[in-house]
């Protein structure tokens, strides 16, 4: 999966929050330009009603341990905790369309996060594939407005994919997506359909996945991640800018040196993509989109299942 089995890393910043795009974007950008690293930015478009998704304590097991674990309102600030119910919500992406560009100017990937975060990670179960079209491409679009260009590659809110989401993203001609969690690029089959568009999913755990956990305590969080890099393999790292962006840059930069000492190729996702599509490059697994969970997340996602 790797050019001639080197270790690669791609990071994929998911953008949720008006403040993280505002606050985030800017902090990480400065990270990788000092690094020299090109990363893929997913950023939600439309608005941010972060405060809904207090609803998940009624309705996905562990979310109340996990926001205590995380101290997501020192985290978030309450000004994003209450966006969209007792405060009013703000745009996310589309507020911020200079800081867009200036990351596609610097190289980096920009894509889609969906449009509203809180509805697609906590309804698209239930949509059909007429109401997640409807969705997605306000997401689509406001980029495609942003950048003058289509873009190539989106990411899911929450890992939330299903057949009809896939379906979307196939008649719309995406070359990919991050849509699961998993281990491999895979060729994606979901309600007895096989998909035309390859899924990359995050490979690695995420920061909020860990933080205020007894082994990242033991181990220190940066020794954690590190002891989790798999030897020739690409691995995905989904980073968000209202944490490593802004509480918690000091682990990222610490965690970009460890790698980079390491000998570590940093890639993009669309870089992927183009890679393992090219002639030679060898057919990819089949495997089944399935639910599952994730330890130190609340709730079910989209996992890579066995190949087939």
């Amino acid at each position: 999966m790797t050019a001639a089995h080197v270790t690669e890393v791609a990071i994929k910043v998911d953008v949720d929050t008006h403040d993280g795009a505002r606050e985030g974007i800017p902090r990480l950008a400065g990270i990788f330009r000092e690094a020299g690293i090109a990363a893929s930015f997913f950023v939600s478009m439309g608005p941010d009603r972060s405060g809904r998704a207090i609803l998940r304590v009624l309705t996905r097991k562990g979310f109340l341990r996990k926001m205590l674990r995380t101290r997501a309102a020192s985290t978030y600030g309450w000004r994003t905790v209450l966006s969209g119910t007792l405060l009013p919500s703000r745009p996310i992406g589309s507020a911020f369309p200079e800081l867009l560009r200036s990351l596609a100017a610097e190289g980096h990937e920009v894509g889609p996060h969906g449009w509203d975060h809180v509805r697609w990670h906590d309804r698209l179960h239930r949509m059909d594939e007429r109401e997640a079209r409807e969705e997605f491409l306000k997401g689509l679009r406001a980029v495609e407005a942003v950048l003058g260009r289509l873009p190539e590659g989106s990411a899911a809110p929450g890992w939330q994919c299903t057949s009809a989401s896939l379906a979307v993203q196939d008649a719309l001609r995406l070359f990919y997506h991050s849509d699961t969690r998993g281990t491999e690029p895979f060729v994606p089959v979901a309600g007895r359909r096989t998909f035309r568009a390859l899924e990359i999913p995050t490979t690695l755990p995420t920061l909020d996945e860990v933080m205020g956990t007894e082994a990242a305590a033991r181990e220190g969080l940066v020794p954690f991640f590190d002891r989790r890099l798999l030897e020739g393999r690409l691995n995905v790292l989904t980073v968000h800018t209202e944490t490593e962006g802004i509480g918690h840059a000091a682990f990222l930069e610490e965690l970009l040196r460890r790698w980079q000492s390491r000998g570590v190729r940093f890639v993009r996702l669309l870089d992927v993509a183009a890679r393992l599509a090219s002639p030679g490059a060898g057919p990819l697994p089949r495997a089944e989109v399935v639910w599952g969970e994730v330890e130190g997340r609340a709730g079910r996602v989209a996992m890579q299942g066995p190949s087939r």
